[in-house]
């Protein structure tokens, strides 16, 4: 819980903290956070910087590059979760080029209150920023269109090419249940659930993460086409 007040900050209370690798980009978005009337509390070249301070910064949005030092892969939006899990009172607004459809998808399977996904070079208008930063910090959701429609389109075709029998796993994952209680419903064995839930992450176009994101993501496809 934070102390600060439940009310929505206005444009002139927001506090900001930045992490994005390339210095002059990272200069010009505090003067633009500046134009549109935002405290940009601290700026970082790097996402494990802003992870360390972010506790005493107390911001009420944090804006992150997805890709960042040192693999420059996911490290924005591995810190954006990360946000999410240990602040969820901390909007949280992804800065990409890319539409990166599975980072999209974890950071709402996180939590779908105060967070946005905008490409760069679509940002038209200081407006369209000063709305966006507002409505997150207010707790909205705010995603670019082609974001929006590449998630749709995501969504649409891969869970078709599940057979019967994966979707019956991933109905019994969409349960609660682990590996071992679908093979137990099922009455096969252990092996075969998890060649089976292997191939729907496959379909899906679910990347092996290291985490446990991708079960959730396929349980939250699952649930939205149901």
């Amino acid at each position: 819980m934070s102390d600060r007040d439940d009310k929505p900050p206005s444009a002139g209370r927001i506090r900001l903290v930045l992490a994005e690798d390339s210095l002059l980009l990272r200069e010009g978005l505090v003067r633009l956070f500046a134009e549109a009337g935002f405290e940009t509390a601290a700026a970082y070249g790097d996402a494990e910087a802003l992870l360390a301070d972010v506790a005493e910064v107390r911001p009420d949005v944090a804006i992150l590059d997805v890709r960042m030092p040192p693999t420059f892969r996911d490290e924005g939006v591995r810190a954006a979760l990360d946000l999410r899990r240990r602040h969820p009172e901390i909007g949280i607004l992804l800065l990409s080029q890319y539409v990166e459809e599975t980072y999209a998808v974890e950071l709402l399977a996180a939590g779908e209150n105060g967070v946005g996904y905008l490409l760069k070079d679509r940002l038209a208008s200081l407006d369209e920023l000063r709305d966006a930063v507002t409505r997150i910090a207010s707790g909205g959701t705010v995603l670019d269109e082609q974001v929006v429609r590449h998630l749709l389109g995501r969504r649409r075709d891969p869970l078709s090419t599940l057979t019967a029998r994966e979707r019956d796993v991933i109905a019994l994952m969409a349960e609660g249940r682990t590996n071992a209680g679908i093979a137990s419903q099922l009455v096969v064995g252990t092996g075969a659930v998890e060649k089976h839930v292997s191939s729907i992450f496959s379909k899906l176009g679910l990347d092996d993460s290291g985490t446990d994101h991708r079960r959730v993501l396929a349980v939250l496809a699952w649930l939205r086409a149901s």
